[in-house]
């Protein structure tokens, strides 16, 4: 019942000044699978979902599932911190023929672990489509503990944890008391291999973006037993992983795009340009990995 196993991308929404570039959007789409990208996840963290209006946000699902055509699933993220505004969002999503919700922990409220079980219980109960609960505490502020997830599993919609604390410690417990019924992905691009090794199944992937063959080899070797291969790919990824967070996702990797020539455009403010220090770290970076030339 897993939505995906590997490497699910979470995808960059390109913008121009008036809007969204869905030519750039295309392109991006069809490079990650042809380069074997497992799953699409649009309006994620990394496709600036705050800063789009509903409008853009709709169409934007709308156009990637069209795009897609059932090629790889598409998961939409739905997440927010007002339940109402939730359930309304993952509606629309699953109309849309989305595979799949993606559902942050709600943020800025500071709910009890008790709210997060009533808030995901209220949208898991709204819905048909599988959840990927989505936990990041270094953005929203929450915490979810592995008591909390397993109070949840038995929910028949609660299909997955996307686990972005960087706590490897929690994220073994996660496993140990849920991982009959629910799936764990990485949201930490670093930590893809010592995680599968706990009982993970794929990464929600950043750097996916730009190096969508490595990152899909990385957890498809390790899951059909080559485990040095999948070990040295996480080496080899390494050094572009950390450049990728040399400022907040995802100004980096927008800009990492761009100099692919994909046409992502800027972030929207509050989030800036990369600055010209960085920029330079970055390209060299991505010369000596051979994705763009010196």
């Amino acid at each position: 019942m897993s939505i995906f196993k590997g490497s699910g991308v979470a995808i960059v929404t390109p913008f121009t000044q008036d809007g969204i570039n869905f030519d750039a959007f295309k392109s991006l789409i069809e490079f990650q699978i042809e380069e074997g990208t497992d799953a699409i996840i649009v309006c994620g963290t990394t496709g600036e979902p705050s800063t789009m209006s509903a409008q853009e946000k709709e169409s934007v699902i709308n156009f990637a599932i069209k795009q897609v055509d059932g090629r790889v699933p598409v998961i939409v993220g739905t997440g927010g911190n007002n339940t109402a505004e939730v359930i309304k969002a993952s509606k629309a999503a699953e109309k849309m023929g989305a595979d799949g919700l993606l559902v942050v922990t709600p943020y800025y409220n500071k709910c009890t672990q008790a709210g997060a079980i009533a808030h995901y219980s209220a949208v898991a109960d709204a819905v048909n489509s599988p959840i990927i609960v989505y936990n990041v505490p270094s953005r929203t502020g929450f915490n979810m503990t592995p008591e909390t997830l397993l109070a949840l599993s038995s929910h028949p919609n609660i299909a997955a944890m996307k686990e972005a604390s960087a706590n490897i410690s929690q994220i073994s417990e996660m496993v140990r008391l849920c991982g009959n019924s629910v799936d764990m992905y990485l949201g930490n691009d670093d930590h893809v291999f010592p995680c599968l090794a706990l009982g993970a199944i794929g990464v929600i992937s950043v750097v996916a973006n730009i190096a969508p063959r490595d990152t899909h080899d990385m957890v498809a070797t390790y899951l059909t037993g080559n485990i040095n291969a999948s070990r040295q790919l996480q080496f080899k990824l390494a050094p572009l992983v950390k450049v990728l967070f040399n400022e907040v996702n995802p100004i980096p990797v927008k800009e990492a795009l761009n100099l692919m020539s994909f046409e992502m455009g800027e972030p929207r403010l509050p989030l800036t340009k990369l600055t010209a220090t960085n920029t330079d770290i970055l390209k060299k970076a991505m010369i000596d990995y051979g994705l763009i030339e010196g």
